[in-house]
Formats: structure tokens, sequence, C-alpha cells
């Protein structure tokens, strides 16, 4: 069976596939074509059915939730910690709804996140769209007045001066208790049911084997450049590469019902 399978060059996505992708495990009768697109793009594309597995934000499921069920191997969750909200300077929570909030894109989780801190706050949030690496520089040149940062711009705007106005994934571990669910895999809803069943063990076993082999699948992860060095990447994707990327269990299942605000079908691997 042809699969294609797209997933960004963001490192813990890469990180994930790298045992798929460089060989490292048996296909077991799959024959895997790699696409690697921008997540916005991704997400654009699983609207079309475009590739049998996809990378997507939580975010974009409720629009694609008649082509796509998800993977429960492959999920970017996180406890505690999440994307960030920064300025040039402090700003307080009583003026945030003043801000103009530079965003990754409006089918993201980590905008869509945004949106729930300001229905918990009781403000809308003003925002501005643009490419994700565009962010950091946007607000550190004084283009932008804030800004929402996903991937490894979490870990770089301090280096610039910037300033933290919230951590989403802490305010939410806050309100809810839970961890902040971020990104995962979709398949095909109109697959066969084995196959899907089939690959989302194979999708497990590719993020087991990963971590297993951590180092070589750090240097998969970089070879797709970030502007980080290895360090940095080694302890992105320890982050965000975890438990419930394994499986999202009971938690990591509620987290992703709770900010979506109704309950996805999973195919378990």
């Amino acid at each position: 069976m042809r699969f294609t399978v797209a997933h960004s060059p963001d490192s813990d996505d890469a990180y994930m596939m790298a045992p798929l992708a460089l060989g490292w495990l048996d296909p077991e009768g799959f024959e895997l074509d790699f696409i690697r697109e921008d997540i916005e793009q991704l997400n654009a594309r699983a609207s079309e059915s475009r590739y049998d597995v996809t990378a997507i934000s939580f975010g974009a499921y409720p629009a694609i939730r008649d082509r796509y069920d998800l993977l429960t191997a492959g999920s970017s969750i996180q406890e505690g910690t999440g994307p960030v909200v920064v300025a040039r300077k402090t700003v307080p929570r009583t003026a945030w709804a003043d801000l103009t909030i530079a965003v990754p894109g409006l089918r993201t989780s980590a905008y869509l996140a945004l949106r729930r801190l300001g229905d918990g706050l009781g403000f809308e949030p003003r925002i501005e769209v643009m490419p994700f690496d565009q962010i950091l520089p946007s607000v550190a040149e004084g283009r932008s007045e804030a800004g929402l940062l996903i991937h490894e711009s979490q870990l770089q705007y301090g280096e610039l001066g910037l300033h933290l106005l919230v951590d989403l994934g802490k305010w939410w571990k806050d309100i809810h208790d839970l961890p902040l669910p971020m990104g995962g895999n979709a398949i095909r809803r109109d697959l066969a049911p084995d196959l899907k069943a089939r690959f989302a063990v194979l999708m497990r076993r590719s993020v087991e084997m990963a971590m297993a082999r951590h180092d070589e699948s750090v240097d998969y992860a970089q070879s797709f450049g970030r502007g980080m060095d290895r360090e940095m990447v080694s302890r992105y994707v320890r982050g965000w590469v975890n438990a419930f990327t394994v499986d999202p269990g009971p938690r990591g299942r509620e987290a992703v019902s709770r900010l979506l605000g109704e309950t996805p079908v999973w195919i378990q691997g």
C-alpha cells in the first residue's frame, strides 16, 4: 500500500518521523512517500484530503473531521508550557485587549488557545496573521506590538530581550490542570479500517524508536534547519516528544476535547 505522509519540518515532527523516513523500521508493506510543508499549508491541504497521513494543528480538526481521524501516536502535547505571547516591554493584563498580536495562522492550535485565553479574560484578541518564523523578528524590530510564538521561537525570544506576557501552556495548566495540545497526526477517514489500524501501530513504533535513538533522530531533525544549534534542538524535542506523543492517554484526550469543544475520533496505535 502506497501512502503519502506529510509533516512539517519542525524539529518535533521531523524527529518522530526519522525512523520511518530513514528506513530504521520495517514499513510492513507500506510504501511511504514523504512531503514536508509548513503546518499552515498542511492544515489547508487537509481540507482537500490531499495526503493519506498528515500533521495538523488540533485547531484545524473541527473543519476536517469529516475527512480525517486522529492517530493516537505523534501528538505534540506538553504539560505546563506551550506557545507564548511576547512583547518588547511588559504590558499589564488589563491592557492586552488593546494590543495587536501577530499570530501564525487562524487554524493553529496556538491561536485557538489564545482565543480561549481571551474568552476567559473577557476580550477578543486583535490580531495580524503572518508566517510563524517572521513573528519573532517583527516583534523584536518593533513592527508588531506583540507576537504569539510557536515552534522553536518559543526558546529564542529571551535572546532578543523580549518580555513574556503569558505562557499559554502554563495558563491552561493553571485553569484546567491539563496539558496543552498543539498538533497531531491525522489519517484519511475513508481508508479501510485495517489500513488505518496498521499504520497507527507503525506510527507509534516510529515515535518509540525515535526516542530510543535520540541522538540520531536529533541529527535528522536538525538537518531541516531552523536556526538552532544542536543542544537547543535536543531540548526542544525532549519537551514536545514525550509520553503523550506515544499515546495521549486519558488526560491528553481530555485536553484535546477541552481545547476543541468536541471529542475527536482516535485511531489507536
